[in-house]
């Protein structure tokens, strides 16, 4: 039995180290998906109307409102599959509900994310799209709304 993750680097929660982090995470199916799969139009569109600076509030505000609490509400349910890139960022980068929190990155389940905790799921998050959208720019750009037939 090989066990393929250094779980003590993982849970040392290094950013400098997150490029391992990342590889660890893709040895997990849902992570690999979600690291390899085509971003919806929809999400993408919604990363572009933000720009890197107003996606980094988002990502901190969707954090502390849905990560944070000691007992999320519907936690293993909060984060939806598609829809937002956030979304996509959040089940890769294993900063989708407490549980994974928990076995990846050894934050414990039943206490308030601490600040750092927080700081450390907004940025894995910004190294995520560093990762998958690398054209993503600092400013909003105006994306056209995508209407339904």
């Amino acid at each position: 039995n090989c066990d393929l993750v250094d779980w003590k680097r993982v849970h040392a929660r290094v950013l400098g180290d997150a490029a391992y982090t990342f590889e660890a995470l893709k040895y997990e199916k849902i992570r690999h998906h979600f690291f390899h799969t085509n971003i919806d139009q929809k999400a993408i569109n919604y990363a572009h109307r933000k720009g890197r600076l107003k996606l980094k509030d988002a990502i901190r505000s969707r954090i502390e409102k849905y990560l944070a609490p000691a007992e999320p509400y519907r936690d293993g349910q909060q984060t939806p599959f598609q829809g937002n890139a956030i979304f996509y960022g959040q089940h890769a980068t294993a900063c989708c509900c407490r549980t994974c929190l928990e076995y990846w990155h050894d934050i414990p389940k039943g206490y308030p994310l601490t600040e750092a905790q927080v700081d450390y799921c907004v940025e894995l998050l910004e190294l995520y799209f560093d990762e998958r959208m690398p054209d993503l720019g600092q400013d909003p750009i105006h994306v056209p709304p995508i209407r339904n037939a």
